[in-house]
């Protein structure tokens, strides 16, 4: 008998000697009283085994039918479903097969069919969550993940993601070839133009957001991304760990599992079909794992079009004119054709910016100039020795036989001409 079939025993039988009353019994086992007394009536006919339950020993009425977990076996081992998690599976069951089966009877079936071993868990310290900020667009929190989504299918790539703190929600994402300033600046053109400016963005320290160069310096240089942030009015804070950032780290996790398998399931093999299908993902995404705002204002503010983005999010740099009005640049060199006299333009400061073409535009007080590229050619290949680079010759000493050759021997003077006669 169970541990809960003797105390049953012990308060029939208390009921029965009159020590307690019938009521008193009923509430300590947590039965009806009319219970209790079908329990008393069993027990007086069939002694203890009137206490043991009638389901012992036979099969479970919910227990799923032998047919059915060989079909869950079969599909479990399929090759296109290798790598996937008990929950995912048991969703692409649902999907694919009609199949509703719980994600822990998925489990015990993966672990049965070798597809799957359960993990032991290990201690870790704990690193406690940062409260959630209570708005959308208070705090969005940005990263890249370098991973092979295509696994075979393709090369490796980086996945740009931006996460809202509030609401783990993703606001823009896309496949790139490596993140840079240009490409963090083409998601972010598309995201301030769908949603609107948020308040801050949360990063990590990768160069794009931060100058992280070792040195003396009695001013912090600024990056390209910080300053058009800070046109912006966006606030940009770094991280110090992964661990602060763990909204955006969980969703690129969740992310290298889940994106991954779904590209697998519709055959995408490059990288322009998998951002088309972006959207669609995050669509689904949000729906299952956005959480609701703690507060119902909506930290986006509206862009002002007069901005021009394109020209924000180019490399910015500048140059100073010389007297002949050329501008070098990036190893080239570059000549100003305008109408207005040399003086105009000499020693004056220009503005250089750079596209993601890699086009060059100068202006020069709010004005673009017109440039011309200049064709650079080789310098001629200079005549070096084979010695050493750092040998110097030495002049030869004051008596060295050298400075008196053809005009002295062992110090007696020699002809130098010869004569005919």
């Amino acid at each position: 008998m169970s541990k809960e079939e003797l105390t049953r025993k012990t308060e029939v039988e208390r009921a029965l000697d009159q020590r307690i009353t019938q009521k008193e019994a009923a509430k300590r086992i947590g039965v009806s009283e009319r219970q209790f007394r079908r329990i008393m009536r069993r027990y007086k006919q069939e002694g203890d085994g009137g206490l043991v339950s009638r389901k012992r020993g036979k099969a479970s009425n919910r227990k799923t039918k032998a047919e059915l977990l060989d079909e869950v076996r079969e599909f479990v081992n399929e090759p296109i479903m290798q790598g996937f998690k008990p929950t995912m599976m048991s969703e692409k069951l649902e999907m694919i097969k009609g199949i509703r089966l719980s994600k822990e009877t998925v489990r015990r079936l993966m672990i049965d069919s070798g597809v799957w071993k359960a993990k032991t868990k290990r201690k870790e310290e704990p690193h406690y969550s940062r409260p959630r900020r209570k708005s959308r667009g208070e705090l969005v929190q940005v990263d890249g993940s370098e991973h092979a989504w295509l696994e075979d299918r393709g090369p490796k790539a980086t996945l740009l993601v931006f996460v809202d703190d509030a609401t783990s929600e993703i606001l823009a994402a896309e496949f790139v070839p490596e993140a840079c300033f240009f490409s963090y600046g083409t998601l972010c053109k598309r995201y301030f133009q769908d949603h609107g400016l948020p308040k801050a963005f949360y990063s990590d320290r990768f160069s794009v957001f931060r100058d992280n160069s070792k040195g003396n310096r009695n001013y912090e240089p600024i990056t390209q991304f910080q300053r058009a942030l800070t046109v912006l009015d966006i606030e940009l804070i770094c991280a110090k760990s992964p661990q602060a950032k763990g909204r955006v780290e969980r969703a690129n996790e969740t992310l290298q599992d889940r994106l991954v398998k779904e590209m697998r399931l519709l055959s995408i093999c490059d990288y322009e079909q998998a951002n088309q299908y972006l959207p669609e993902f995050i669509l689904a995404y949000n729906k299952k794992f956005a959480v609701m705002p703690g507060s119902e204002i909506d930290f986006h503010r509206p862009l002002d079009k007069t901005i021009d983005l394109d020209f924000l999010f180019s490399i910015h740099d500048f140059r100073t004119i010389t007297k002949t009005l050329l501008i070098h640049f990036a190893g080239k060199v570059y000549q100003i054709v305008t109408s207005h006299p040399a003086y105009f333009y000499a020693k004056q400061e220009v503005l250089i910016t750079c596209d993601p073409s890699d086009a060059i535009i100068a202006w020069f007080d709010g004005k673009q100039l017109n440039l011309k590229e200049l064709e650079n050619r080789p310098k001629q290949g200079a005549v070096v020795s084979t010695k050493s680079t750092r040998a110097k010759p030495l002049p030869p000493a004051y008596d060295h036989p050298w400075r008196t050759y053809g005009k002295k021997l062992n110090g007696k003077p020699v002809l130098t001409t010869f004569s005919t006669d």
